[in-house]
């Protein structure tokens, strides 16, 4: 019961992380596949590409699945809006390592490659995502997919089978003792 009042109060934030978990591992790896190839000298750039390509793919999965009931806009405002705050989202996630590799000098030949790397991962993919994902949630639910129920929910596999028999349907009826 109790799994299944907090699943029906935080249904969408749970589903928003499920979304972000599939993009933070996008992310990562687009990342590293840049970082460690041709955009070695280019940290910053690296993330802000895969940042860009994981917002690509969460709007899709956000819009169809996290929030697919909200709505109230055109699709082409509300993609509009979607990007414009995933854009702040971005430069969220690139502040905490421009401050490592920059203010910090948390890189080569201040600190050896394993401590920059380290260095790097806390700061852009933990502190840099966290940061963004808070920001986004409540943006997303405030300014983007701003009405619950805007959109009609898809029929539920209970509801494609049919009615329920009348023995499930209504609560047994208790009767007085004689």
């Amino acid at each position: 019961m109790l799994l299944t009042r907090l699943w029906r109060k935080h249904h969408e934030a749970a589903k928003f992380l499920m979304v972000g978990g599939v993009c933070f591992l996008a992310t990562t790896f687009i990342n590293y596949a840049l970082k460690l190839t041709v955009l070695h000298e280019k940290p910053v750039t690296a993330l802000a590409i895969a940042t860009v390509l994981s917002t690509i793919l969460s709007y899709v999965l956000n819009r169809e699945w996290s929030f697919r009931t909200r709505g109230g806009r055109e699709q082409r405002h509300e993609a509009a809006l979607f990007f414009a705050v995933s854009a702040v989202g971005i430069v969220l996630t690139l502040i905490p390592l421009w401050v490592s590799r920059y203010v910090l000098l948390l890189r080569v030949p201040e600190v050896s490659r394993p401590a920059q790397e380290i260095a790097d991962f806390v700061s852009g993919i933990i502190l840099g995502t966290l940061l963004a994902m808070v920001f986004r949630l409540w943006a997303f639910k405030k300014f983007v997919f701003p009405h619950p129920e805007a959109r009609p929910r898809p029929a539920s596999r209970r509801s494609a089978r049919g009615p329920r028999s009348p023995i499930t349907k209504h609560k047994p009826v208790k009767r007085a003792r004689r």
